[in-house]
């Protein structure tokens, strides 16, 4: 992999990750822009305890732009974009509309290939690994940042989540804070080792759910599982066997089997409602360890969190969708149509030809 760092018109960091050792990236931003003005603000609720990013600029971002005006295509002749070059392998940069900045954090997009029509599953086990590599170092670098307590590496894919750039693309969101989910887990993971003696909660969970029947996809180094209490109708958490804190620690063994058994799993999820549906809406959601003290989470450390990807889909059955209604958005209590094993027996049946 060759790294290369260069600056936007309006000096913005942009970040080439190329397959190639002797790729070249000197061509510049010829856009006329002004410097970015974010007015990004983190207020905190006092009743639940968690934090809202106030961000009223985004208001202007770019919104389902015509293909031949996306704006993460590569350049070419006239019609200039986010990326100068006129193609690339893997580029990261910032977000022209952050919802964090500043020392509120920051805010990156993640282009996965210039190829406008494609989706992540259509990446080769090359490309996807690249990306891999790409979110790591990204999260690395990240983490030194001293406004950065925690790194979150996404993908939202199809409009139907809200999605409003159809480029394969994801984004990564350095917090300035631990947030809500991960804190949960954290204070989980500490009754837990109280409770048993030391004993690691994560670890736990995963031992249990490989003895289980909601497994979808078993390698040497990842598992992707149907969670016994899945939130969503078709959710899918994939993790490292070897438990570890972000996506640092994989190995390179973890690393050389993700591709094969990322791809698989999100061809699977594309073929759940049978051929001639239109693509799987979902969400990919990286859940690291958060950088900052945990002090918070008695006994805690960050080694005790595991590494581990959350795939979820609001489609609950062909054409229909599932809403956070009453109980969902107004509770934070789930109802799930899709019974766990049900879910995980279909996307083990489907093929990913």
């Amino acid at each position: 992999m060759k790294k290369t760092s260069t600056r936007l018109a309006d000096g913005r960091e942009l970040i080439y990750y190329d397959l190639r050792d002797d790729s070249v990236r000197d061509a510049a931003d010829r856009r006329p822009l002004d410097r970015t003005v974010t007015t990004s603000e983190i207020r905190r609720d006092p009743l639940l305890g968690d934090s809202v990013a106030v961000a009223s600029h985004r208001q202007g971002r770019t919104y389902h732009p015509p293909a031949d005006e996306c704006p993460l295509c590569p350049s070419e002749g006239d019609r200039l974009s986010e990326i100068p070059d006129s193609s690339y392998d893997v580029v990261v940069f910032e977000n022209r509309f952050p919802s964090l900045a500043g020392d509120s954090g920051r805010c990156e997009v993640v282009c996965f290939t210039s190829d406008h029509n494609a989706a992540f599953a259509d990446l080769s086990e090359e490309q996807a690994a690249l990306v891999l590599e790409a979110w790591t170092d990204r999260t690395s670098e990240l983490s030194h940042l001293p406004s950065v307590e925690q790194v979150f590496c996404f993908e939202n894919r199809g409009a139907e989540i809200g999605v409003t750039l159809q480029h394969p693309h994801g984004q990564i969101y350095a917090y300035p804070f631990t947030t809500p989910r991960t804190a949960l887990m954290l204070r989980s993971v500490a009754a837990h080792k109280e409770m048993t003696g030391g004993e690691n909660l994560f670890d736990a969970v995963l031992e249990r759910e490989l003895a289980e029947e909601r497994i979808v996809l078993e390698g040497e180094h990842w598992v992707a599982f149907v969670p016994y209490a899945a939130h969503w109708p078709y959710e899918v958490h994939l993790y490292p066997k070897r438990r570890v804190p972000d996506l640092l620690g994989l190995d390179e063994a973890a690393r050389t089997e993700f591709p094969k058994v990322y791809l698989e799993l999100l061809r699977r999820f594309d073929r759940i409602f049978g051929e001639g549906e239109p693509p799987t809406p979902y969400i990919a959601a990286w859940h690291q360890a958060p950088f900052g003290a945990l002090e918070e989470f008695d006994g805690v450390v960050r080694e005790d969190f595991a590494l581990h990807l959350e795939l979820f889909t609001i489609r609950r059955t062909s054409g229909k969708l599932k809403f956070l209604a009453g109980s969902e958005s107004g509770m934070n209590v789930f109802i799930n149509d899709v019974p766990p094993e049900r879910a995980a027996e279909r996307l083990r049946e489907v093929a990913s030809s």
